[in-house]
């Protein structure tokens, strides 16, 4: 997915108004508070001296205009464009195994019609999807990991019924998530664009904010983290 421009002229408020409230440099709060990172196909260690991260600041020290300097460094980066490491993808999901022990799903839109993915009437293509990709966990040297989910999409009961009831029973919230997609991702649609309702909506909570603290509720949904056996995938 190639993102729009809105989507980091979005970080970039968030990060010069955390500039603001903390006293932080605002290089450093877009290193901490923002995706750019990423973004920029950096990976995540986010090391302040990483080459293109300094590359990028000095550029952006000089800039007149700090949003078309960040859309065009972004622009710029072929690394930018790939997608995640994943072991393997089965339509909309997909999973990485950061360890033996356990393995991270992940989604995406991959419908071709411009249809909802989490439609009612999809719901059957996802179940079939998420079948699939679990039979190859099991015939994986370790068929028996935890699976692990962090998004915003576990707000949705259209996502959650997708999965075990045993899985979703245990969502809660994570907190200081400013670097990653599980919550910057509430934002963008299927088309990388910006979603505007929910995003007006977080700009006027910013502009409310007084504040460091409480930052997290700016954001209209939270990322949640649910965790299960994969056996409780099999079952189900």
């Amino acid at each position: 997915m190639i993102y729009a421009k809105a989507f980091f002229d979005l970080q970039l408020r968030f990060a010069e108004r955390v500039s603001l409230l903390s006293g932080l440099p605002l290089a450093r709060a877009l290193l901490e508070c923002t995706n750019l990172y990423i973004r920029f196909g950096l990976g995540h260690g986010f090391d302040p001296a990483h080459p293109t991260w300094q590359e990028y600041l000095a550029g952006l020290r000089a800039a007149r205009d700090i949003g078309e300097w960040t859309y065009g460094f972004y622009s710029r980066r072929p690394d930018a464009m790939a997608a995640p490491s994943v072991v393997a993808t089965f339509g909309c999901f997909a999973y990485a195994r950061p360890s033996g022990e356990r393995i991270r799903l992940h989604f995406e839109n991959a419908e071709p019609d411009g249809q909802s993915p989490l439609a009612i009437e999809r719901v059957p293509r996802r179940t079939a999807e998420l079948a699939a990709l679990f039979e190859h966990v099991r015939r994986s040297p370790d068929p028996a990991p935890r699976v692990r989910g962090v998004s915003w999409l576990y707000n949705l009961e259209a996502y959650r019924r997708l999965f075990p009831g045993s899985y979703v029973a245990t969502a809660h919230p994570v907190t200081d998530r400013f670097q990653h997609m599980p919550l910057w991702g509430q934002f963008v649609d299927r088309h990388g664009g910006i979603k505007e309702r929910i995003a007006g909506q977080f700009l006027e909570r910013l502009e409310r904010q007084s504040s460091r603290d409480g930052l997290d509720r700016c954001f209209p949904l939270q990322p949640l983290s649910v965790e299960a056996p994969a056996q409780d995938f099999y079952d189900f």
